[in-house]
């Protein structure tokens, strides 16, 4: 029973920290195309914007 909970502890943690990391990643790129970049910080989600990023990478 003892092996089970430090599974779970440690499964917590890695989901903790994968968890975090997505939601830094986001405001990373929240900040960087909208403080450093000209757009509304919101404008990255947008779906438009992302295809024409994967177009310029693919020619």
């Amino acid at each position: 029973m003892h092996l089970s909970r430090d599974v779970l502890i440690t499964l917590i943690k890695i989901l903790s920290v994968i968890v975090l990391a997505m939601f830094l990643f986001f405001i990373g790129l929240m900040v960087g195309y909208g403080l450093i970049g000209d757009g509304s910080p919101m404008q990255v989600f947008n779906r438009t914007l992302w295809q024409h990023i994967f177009e310029f990478i693919q020619v």
